[in-house]
């Protein structure tokens, strides 16, 4: 036999192992747990929803279901991370191609813009989520962690647009930098957008509106 290929004992070439249908299958195994769980989620709490529900559910042996996900707060941080995403590719947030051409926009108005853009998507897809979650941590210490984990990263992740604008030379020179990544956060926070949009019943396109012209009048010079 040529060089470098196995054979097996009688001579003939070995097949060689092929993972791609294995990890096609995880992936696909993945998706129909969280999309089960977001449902139960949703409809049911993160309390009341057991891990045993979840793996009925998307039918997927329990011992399976903690080999993907180690546990309840495993499934809904993925979860969560799907909706964050759009998607259960293992990509941050921040180098999403439609987060990064945002950050490259010239203009500090059009940035804020497409921000406000990806914010009304963003929210579309997680908002529900992000409450059951808000409410879970009032009674589960791993729900108030993760929330926490959350809040700290989204502080950060906000916290770019801030550098956006200070690299534009385009901040207000009234506010400081640390009043300007608060005037964000609060305002790209989830409770406000549920004020919004669910008790005061905005459209996702008012709301996107509202927010790029607040972001800009409240953060920029010359406004």
């Amino acid at each position: 036999m040529a060089d470098g290929v196995k054979t097996t004992r009688d001579g003939t070439p070995s097949r060689r192992y092929d993972g791609s249908r294995r990890r096609a299958q995880t992936m696909a195994t993945r998706a129909r747990v969280i999309e089960c769980a977001k449902r139960l989620f949703v409809e049911q709490g993160y309390p009341a929803t057991t891990i045993d529900s979840i793996a009925a559910a998307a039918d997927v042996p329990l011992p399976t279901l903690y080999r993907l996900f180690g546990s309840k707060r495993g499934v809904l941080k993925s979860v969560l991370d799907a909706a964050f995403g759009g998607d259960d590719e293992p990509v941050a947030f921040v180098d999403r191609p439609q987060v990064r051409d945002a950050l490259a926009e010239r203009d500090a108005g059009a940035l804020l813009d497409r921000f406000a853009r990806i914010a009304g998507e963003f929210m579309a897809r997680s908002a529900a989520l992000q409450h059951v979650l808000a409410t879970a941590a009032v009674v589960d210490a791993e729900a108030a962690e993760l929330l926490e984990d959350i809040r700290r990263q989204r502080h950060v992740g906000q916290s770019r647009i801030v550098a956006a604008i200070v690299a534009r030379d385009a901040l207000d020179a009234s506010l400081s930098r640390t009043d300007a990544e608060d005037t964000v956060y609060a305002l790209l926070s989830p409770d406000l957008h549920r004020v919004l949009t669910v008790e005061r019943g905005w459209s996702r396109e008012r709301y996107e509106a509202w927010l790029a012209q607040s972001l800009k009048s409240l953060l920029l010079a010359d406004r």
